[in-house]
């Protein structure tokens, strides 16, 4: 049960796999709708019409389990439609960031719940389809219906840091995940690909480095910081040099690497640890790969 991987360039890898069966009774009347992440992604949920299933993803075992009949409204923000239910929520020790959809299309409202602030992100000109945030909340990952440009954008103050290209026919992004310390994005679409990219600027702690600050942070979270990566960069178009003369797309920065899954299979990435990738589908496949 391990998909095929193809290693592009001096890129190298190993893998593993494991086979787990959410438990949906026979009844004509529950339907798994989704597969889905934690914060830290050390579990992963399978939600279905009724309720939910969490796993652990160390020993693939079943963590907690719930249904819907006890739960009730807490809160509730206005958004464009969202079939989907995109959003994302980073609970860091001193901040808590939710993000969702806006009332504009292509818009991202951001919630710094524990700053009492909010920040609208135009972030695409199409609606947005997937999006994500870094652990600590500082760096916001987006895609649009289009599929093809993944933009990471600073979440405090809305300013677009980088973006990187998938590829250049339209896709259903079905996942956008940093890595641990947002040293690298993995991405997942319906074309059966997994594309980790490499980010100029990332997330860091209070014991970083700190090279360059690229944004201004509210003063009571200054603990983290956005700082320059010094790691290697991702592929570029021969004709990277002549930017700014050719059309955007001779610009594009490209993956680093890139994993392959039959295309048929709703599948989501993440990271385990620094340069690990791990991948569930809804299909029960669950594979994890090391880049060396």
């Amino acid at each position: 049960m391990i998909p095929s991987l193809e290693q592009p360039h001096s890129q190298q890898s190993t893998a593993s796999s494991g086979q787990v069966e959410p438990e949906i009774a026979d009844d004509n009347e529950t339907e798994l709708l989704t597969v889905s992440w934690n914060q830290n992604y050390g579990r992963f949920a399978f939600g279905t019409n009724n309720g939910f299933q969490i796993y652990n993803c160390d020993s693939l075992t079943e963590a907690f389990r719930r249904d819907f009949k006890d739960l009730k409204l807490v809160h509730q923000l206005e958004t464009l439609s969202n079939p989907k239910g995109l959003y994302c929520l980073s609970h860091h020790s001193n901040t808590l960031v939710l993000t969702c959809p806006g009332i504009r299309r292509g818009e991202v409202r951001v919630e710094h719940l524990c700053l009492k602030m909010k920040k609208f992100i135009s972030a695409h000109d199409s609606q947005i389809a997937c999006m994500t945030l870094s652990l600590n909340g500082l760096l916001l990952a987006t895609a649009s219906t289009k599929g093809t440009l993944i933009r990471i954008f600073n979440a405090n103050d809305g300013t677009r840091l980088q973006e990187v290209r998938r590829g250049l026919d339209r896709a259903d992004v079905y996942s956008i995940s940093f890595s641990p310390n947002a040293q690298w994005l993995a991405v997942s679409s319906d074309k059966g690909t997994v594309h980790v990219f490499s980010l100029r600027v990332r997330a860091a702690g209070r014991d970083a480095s700190t090279q360059l600050v690229a944004a201004q942070i509210p003063g009571n979270v200054q603990q983290n910081a956005l700082i320059s990566a010094k790691s290697g960069g991702n592929t570029n178009s021969s004709f990277y040099f002549m930017k700014g003369v050719l059309p955007n797309y001779f610009s594009s920065e490209w993956s680093s690497a890139q994993f392959h899954l039959p295309e048929e299979t709703y599948h989501i990435a993440a990271f385990d640890a620094q340069d690990t990738v791990m991948i569930i589908g809804m299909d029960g496949r669950y594979c994890s790969y090391l880049i060396l």
